[in-house]
Parts: C-alpha cells; sequence; structure tokens
C-alpha cells in the first residue's frame, strides 16, 4: 500500500535552496544529517528532497510539484509577503484554487485546494 511520495528536485547549490525554502517559504530542514550534495525539507505534512546537479540549466529544468494546502487564501498572501514571484491566485475549471512560484533551480512548486 502505497503511504507518502517525497518528491526529488535538481539543485545548483545547497546553500541558495536552503536558504529558499527555509527562509523564503518557511520550511524545516528534515533529519540531523546534512549530506553532501542532498537537503531534505518539510512543511507541515510535505516533505521534499533536492540532489545536487550542479550542471543543469535552470532556463531547461523542466521539474515540478503539485502540493495540496488546506488554506490557499493564506499561503497565498504568505507567500507574496515573503518577496516570492507567483502567479496569482486562479479558480480553474477542474474545481481548484491555484497558484505558481519558481525556485531558484527553476523547479515549479504548484498549490492547490479543492473547491
Amino acid at each position: 500500500m502505497l503511504t507518502a511520495i517525497n518528491p526529488k528536485l535538481p539543485m545548483r547549490d545547497k546553500t541558495i535552496t536552503r536558504d529558499f525554502y527555509l527562509n523564503k517559504l518557511g520550511f524545516k530542514e528534515f533529519g540531523s544529517a546534512d549530506y553532501d550534495g542532498y537537503l531534505m525539507v518539510e512543511k507541515d505534512n510535505i516533505q521534499i528532497h533536492f540532489f545536487e546537479f550542479k550542471d543543469i540549466d535552470p532556463l531547461e529544468n523542466y521539474g515540478q510539484v503539485y502540493i495540496w494546502t488546506s488554506e490557499i487564501d493564506s499561503f497565498y498572501q504568505f507567500v507574496r509577503t515573503r518577496d516570492i514571484k507567483s502567479t496569482e491566485l486562479e479558480h480553474k475549471s477542474w474545481r481548484q484554487v491555484e497558484f505558481s512560484i519558481h525556485d531558484p533551480d527553476n523547479n515549479v512548486l504548484t498549490f492547490g485546494q479543492s473547491l
């Protein structure tokens, strides 16, 4: 039986990625070990892993994650106060409210809530 999923996304620089997720998005580092070339972050029930890929061209990175939330309006406002560029909060025809951001390596994080 499947119980969880932890996406793995590429990162060029662990320090920059850690700073973005911890200081901008409010995640915390997961675990007590500091693995070379690997980073794990979590927020609420969401965990995202990153692997070092120093040569990735951000313009050619297609990493994407869809993250469900139960409080889309408040999280959207939180993101807007953190000086993070995002799409507008949109009501989609598939009965979702969504917005997206890009991290420093151009990974797309889309946040959504069912209507």
